[in-house]
């Protein structure tokens, strides 16, 4: 039966007419066969609990759909360079005009990629300075592609546009010269036979193996390290030098004959030709990484850098806030300006260019400024954005596009927004929406929703329990509909935190942190409670607690926090930039200063697993539980089958077609490569022998298609197996499979993980636990759930601190920070910080009027 709306079908007839978009049958992923009609050319927001199933219908069914239809459009050649959404399950949908998605994914991965590229203000840059700037005195004028470093024409011919060149060193690659070359002092060569067999040429060369590296002359240390030649000599394993220079002189035939490689030859070589990303990661890291002595780190060659405007090169003007930018084209777009006046005068032509692309700078300028993006350089990287700055530059990009009839689908704008910026963001849609677009955005901050035309409210919960339409209709008519928890928060007063913060049990404070936009700053942090760190979108709140707070507890217990593995692929591993240290101290004595912290636990967004291998049952180590019940059955005892076989990434359990993958690639011509189930596991990714294996009437395969809430039920008598279960719920992620693939998992969903596995530890205390934005992609309810989560962590005797923007979590804190008062350069002070009513009456504080309704203070 279809689950409808509105119980007249009589609209159906009409529903068709111009303005509406009409879905029919929908049932991709746990959506119930549901039928609704969309207004177009309105901002229809898509709204329900985590996982209901508001994505499913916006991204998996409409978005799809649309780009189905397009890319059938389109040559089978052309078709293979998008990234293809497979087709949407549903009967039919009428009225859907083209789409542009706008979602939450972290930039390219390459440095190269930039808020410049991103925005396309790089061109226009380009232009001005190849037709407008001013030249040395000869220098011939330079085209667009002289001032990219991505270019043949404009890349430093030393670096390759890279700005940082990469050696070796005879410290990068003898890290203890104390060693002899027996002992392998040259730490750079291969480990094994490898490093064996230079040893072995030395010996024939004549090299003394046993003396300290440092005590061989200069000559033969450089020679050994650094030499292009490759001699060809012959190789006596196990000879001493006077026993291999007997057999040389008695022309004994060797082993084998053996060409020698300098150590950095085979550094060099082996990074650039190894497909291994083992070998690759060990290569570099004999690597050292400076700044290029040509361009000085700027990426360009010298010609290109000699052009000037303004009395800046393009590399000093990609260093500039947006806003600086801005104000300094501002006097160049006014047509009488008297500085355009002046350069009419002298230079008609050249007036003419600057007018035009210093308009068109300003244009797309006023659109990122007023979206809270004005801290931004035009050379920062994309992967240094969070995925809310990158989102948000996208849309400055598509406002500013002109387009006008498609269906912008949007994945929470307001990400990573201060409620003092949601306005701006608001501004953007509607001239979006003016000039004739639609917007199906999927969004769960309030401010958004109250802004809507039209509510599509899917639930009622999450999941199974989810997947319907609850309504469909203007904002208002939501108040009536007593099973959405949409309407609970969007109609019910600010419910007000009556609560009494707690006491910090002690302080840990911070001094002279510098890093990013931080110079210099003291911050103090209780512990023993909950504090949230707030400020407007770029004012520093993760620069302090994401990276100084956690560098400097990491160093002070001895455990510094991992850095993210580097990319597998040459170019992008040459590519990351160089992590930037925090500058800072913890203050008080070796002993007393953590005040009693005992671990330090960072609950990020990065993905829990690259591969889909790794998925929620075996990142919470929940499954080792299962398998374990598994192989006590009494048909798994009688067969011998121990708990490893019900792993399906061992060789005995797992199917031997697709190897434990589940699905197989099949090659299309002309077609990008699809994935396929498994035809001999059919995707359960065991073999039929495993299978045969059943507990409670249900295979190894069946328990990894439950959803949480289902597995909940089905152990419920199985305390091992159900505390896991119990805290995935209690964190809202009861709609998730166990057998899920990590690589399906959001950024909100990958942390929400991570704090359930920890939840579900012993609480020992003495624990620091940092969360950066937990509450993105969470909708109110869940945002309740999360906090009561974080106070069971504080009342194990723990510390939490959290950036969020979300004001009611800042509410429910015993202790908040503001930090700003602006973005960039204008940000990165402790502007308030106390108990959440202090910061609330705080007069220079941009969170506090946002957070005192929260606290019932106006």
């Amino acid at each position: 039966m279809h689950d409808r709306h509105d119980p007249e079908d009589a609209a159906d007839t009409d529903t068709a007419k111009a303005g509406f978009v009409r879905v029919r049958g929908a049932r991709e992923h746990n959506l119930k066969n549901v039928d609704v009609d969309i207004p177009r050319d309105a901002l229809v927001v898509f709204t329900g609990v985590s996982g209901s199933g508001k994505s499913s219908l916006a991204f998996s069914t409409l978005y799809a759909e649309a780009q189905r239809r397009y890319l059938e459009s389109v040559s089978p050649y052309a078709r293979r360079l998008f990234h293809q959404m497979s087709v949407p399950d549903v009967d039919a949908i009428e009225g859907l005009p083209p789409a542009v998605a706008l979602q939450q994914q972290r930039g390219s991965p390459t440095a190269r990629s930039s808020v410049g590229s991103v925005t396309t203000l790089s061109n226009l840059l380009r232009m001005l300075y190849s037709r407008a700037g001013d030249y040395p005195p000869g220098q011939p004028l330079l085209e667009a592609e002289a001032f990219s470093a991505n270019t043949p024409e404009g890349a430093c011919p030393t670096c390759h546009g890279l700005g940082r060149v990469h050696e070796v060193t005879e410290a990068s690659m003898v890290p203890d010269p104390s060693l002899t070359i027996r002992e392998r002092a040259v730490a750079a060569w291969p480990t094994a036979w490898g490093g064996q067999n230079l040893r072995d040429i030395l010996i024939t060369l004549g090299i003394d193996v046993d003396t300290p590296w440092r005590d061989l002359p200069r000559e033969t240390r450089d020679w050994i390290l650094f030499t292009e030649e490759q001699p060809e000599v012959p190789v006596y394993p196990g000879f001493s030098v006077a026993e291999v220079r007997e057999a040389v002189r008695r022309k004994l035939p060797p082993n084998y004959m053996g060409t020698f490689s300098s150590a950095r030859r085979h550094v060099m070589h082996s990074f650039a030709t190894t497909h291994s990303a083992m070998m690759k990661k060990r290569a570099a890291s004999f690597m050292v990484s400076s700044a290029c002595p040509t361009c000085a780190g700027r990426r360009l060659r010298p010609e290109s850098l000699s052009v000037t405007f303004e009395g800046l090169d393009i590399a000093a003007m990609g260093q500039l806030p947006l806003k600086r930018i801005a104000s300094l084209f501002a006097a160049y777009a006014d047509d009488g300006s008297e500085r355009l006046e002046e350069l009419r005068r002298t230079r008609p032509e050249t007036a003419i260019v600057i007018a035009r692309i210093a308009a068109d700078l300003c244009r797309r300028l006023a659109v990122l400024l007023d979206l809270g993006l004005g801290y931004l350089t035009l050379e920062r990287s994309t992967p240094t954005l969070s995925p809310g700055e990158l989102q948000r530059l996208r849309l400055a990009t598509q406002v500013v596009s002109n387009l006008f009839g498609v269906v912008y689908v949007m994945d929470e704008p307001s990400a990573g927004l201060h409620p003092a910026d949601t306005q701006a963001l608001l501004r953007a849609l509607d001239g979006l929406k003016a000039v004739g677009n639609s917007l199906f955005v999927v969004e769960h901050d309030l401010d958004v929703v109250r802004h809507a035309d039209w509510i599509v409210d899917v639930g009622p919960a999450a999941g199974e329990g989810g997947g319907r339409i609850l309504y469909s209709g203007p904002p208002q008519g939501l108040r009536r509909v007593a099973a959405s928890e949409t309407a609970r928060h969007l109609f019910a007063a600010e419910e007000g935190q009556r609560r009494t913060p707690r006491a910090p049990q002690g302080w840990l404070r911070l001094a002279g942190v510098t890093r990013n936009n931080l110079t210099n700053l003291d911050c103090a942090f209780p512990l023993g409670v909950m504090t949230a760190v707030t400020g407007i979108s770029g004012s520093g709140k993760s620069s302090l607690v994401s990276q100084a707070l956690v560098d400097l507890v990491g160093k002070a217990l001895g455990a510094p926090v991992a850095v993210e593995e580097p990319p597998a692929g040459a170019e992008a591993m040459l590519e990351q930039e160089p992590v930037a240290e925090t500058e800072g101290r913890i203050e008080g004595g070796p002993k007393d200063a953590l005040g009693g912290i005992k671990r330090l636990i960072r609950v990020d967004q990065k993905p829990i697993g690259r591969t889909p291998r790794s998925n929620l049952a075996t990142y919470t180590g929940l499954l080792d539980h299962v398998r374990t019940l598994f192989a006590e059955t009494p048909e798994a005892k009688r067969r011998r089958y121990d708990a490893g076989r019900f792993s399906f990434n061992v060789a005995k359990g797992r199917c031997p077609r697709c190897e434990g993958e589940g699905f197989v690639m099949v090659e299309l011509l002309f077609l990008p490569s699809v994935y396929a189930p498994c035809p001999v596991c059919h995707g359960t990714r065991y073999n039929a022998q495993t299978l045969e294996i059943t507990y409670r009437g249900k295979t190894i395969a069946d328990v990894l298609g439950l959803t949480v809430a289902a597995a909940s039920d089905f152990f419920h008598d199985v305390p091992a197996v159900r505390r896991s279960l119990d805290v995935l719920r209690q964190v809202g992620l009861d709609y998730l499979r166990l057998g899920q693939p990590a690589t399906e998992f959001s950024g909100g969903e990958a942390q929400r993980i991570k704090l359930a596995t920890e939840l579900q530890r012993a609480q020992r205390g003495g624990a620091l636990y940092v969360l950066d934005e937990p509450t993105t992609g969470l909708h109110p309810t869940d945002v309740e759930r999360l906090v009561a989560q974080l106070d069971a962590l504080v009342a194990a005797g723990n510390t939490v601190v959290v950036v969020d923007h979300d004001m009611g979590v800042a509410a429910a804190s015993d202790w908040v920070i503001d930090i700003g008062p602006g973005a960039g350069d204008e940000g990165g002070r402790v502007v308030a910080a106390g108990v959440p009513a202090v910061v609330a009456a705080s007069p220079d504080s941009r969170t506090a009027p946002h957070l005192r309704p929260f606290l019932r203070l106006g």
